[in-house]
């Protein structure tokens, strides 16, 4: 990796030049127009799980070109090559200059979005004012949530939660965590599944009511003994893995469903739709970021779903700042990669600090 201090004092992005390699690149910083808005980064968060399959490449993206027409993934020339620029969705900057133009936002303004690893970024106006950071939030890290919080969000939207309902969300990395909170302040009854015990315990300070180790137990039995032999109400999968989407469709009650929000790659090995999902007509809803639910989308979008994630913060009603566990200096990228790649276990919402 070419070490991201090579370009310290000018605009630069993270690239990944070959899969587990970064690198950095230099961005031109032009003047502005009228009515753009020049961000310089503060903090960048890392998703472990989109994120790291472009960076590791398994992302279907890399081998298939995604055509937006057909909305197929077709053979030939795949939609992304190495190298490329990190992906990056989970950033927190400062306005540090405003066009002539512009009179929504001012200089010294925080500003929450998706705008890639990247030291600046130059934004329009009109993007830029309805994503000021709530002046409540005092841990500006915290600002990179807007999206993966929305991703969140939607998986519990889909999962149309009822008071009092019994809600298994399968996995406790951050998405899942974040899921667990927001299905907890909804009124439901989590539990929460996960192989990793210190894992379990951010669950349980993060409002499960119980949590089931499904390395020592079988989750489905262990999910039927808390809900009286019924089963989840409903039952939320944000882990990319088909054996937990098996074990997730297995846990849920008979004429119910599962919202299935965890990125999988490549084939479905370990997924046996012939047993419970077939017996039990299990219904399987995508929760995918590019869309709501249609029985939504007159009143909810992805910008609603984005702001309504901070302000939940803001107010207190969630906490996302006990789910970083880690920052590490942007020079050092390539250090936090290699922790959510070679020891993940270790670590949970990882954040690169771009103010050195």
């Amino acid at each position: 990796m070419n070490a991201i201090s090579d370009v310290t004092g000018e605009a630069f992005t993270i690239t990944v030049e070959e899969p587990g390699k970064l690198g950095t690149a230099a961005i031109e910083v032009r003047p502005l127009g009228t009515h753009e808005v020049r961000i310089k980064t503060l903090y960048s968060g890392i998703s472990a799980g989109t994120e790291l399959t472009a960076y590791l490449g398994s992302n279907p993206y890399l081998k298939k070109r995604w055509n937006p027409e057909t909305r197929f993934f077709e053979e030939g020339s795949a939609s992304m090559t190495y190298p490329m620029p990190a992906i990056g969705y989970e950033e927190v900057g400062e306005v540090i200059e405003v066009g002539v133009g512009v009179t929504l936002v001012t200089v010294g303004q925080i500003v929450w979005g998706a705008w890639g690893h990247r030291s600046m970024y130059v934004a329009k106006e009109a993007w830029v004012a309805p994503r000021i950071l709530d002046e409540r939030v005092q841990d500006l890290r915290t600002g990179i949530f807007s999206q993966i919080g929305g991703i969140a969000l939607n998986a519990v939207i889909d999962a149309d939660i009822h008071l009092g309902e019994y809600v298994a969300v399968f996995g406790q990395g951050v998405p899942g965590l974040m899921v667990t909170q927001m299905a907890r302040a909804n009124g439901a009854e989590v539990i929460a599944i996960d192989r990793l015990p210190a894992r379990l315990d951010a669950a349980r300070a993060s409002g499960a009511t119980h949590t089931i180790n499904s390395s020592d137990v079988d989750a489905a039995i262990a999910v039927q003994a808390i809900t009286g032999g019924r089963g989840a109400d409903v039952t939320i999968e944000i882990t990319g893995n088909t054996h937990a989407l098996n074990d997730a469709i297995r846990s849920t009650a008979a004429n119910s469903r599962v919202v299935v929000s965890g990125f999988m790659q490549g084939e479905a090995s370990g997924l046996f739709l012939g047993e419970e999902f077939h017996h039990n007509r299990i219904q399987l809803i995508c929760s995918q970021i590019g869309g709501v639910s249609t029985s939504l989308d007159h009143r909810w979008d992805r910008m609603r779903l984005d702001t309504t994630a901070m302000r939940l913060q803001a107010e207190g009603r969630i906490d996302f700042g006990k789910l970083i566990s880690h920052t590490f200096k942007v020079s050092d990228a390539q250090s936090a990669f290699d922790l959510l790649t070679v020891t993940p276990n270790d670590a949970l919402q990882v954040v690169l600090d771009f103010t050195e």
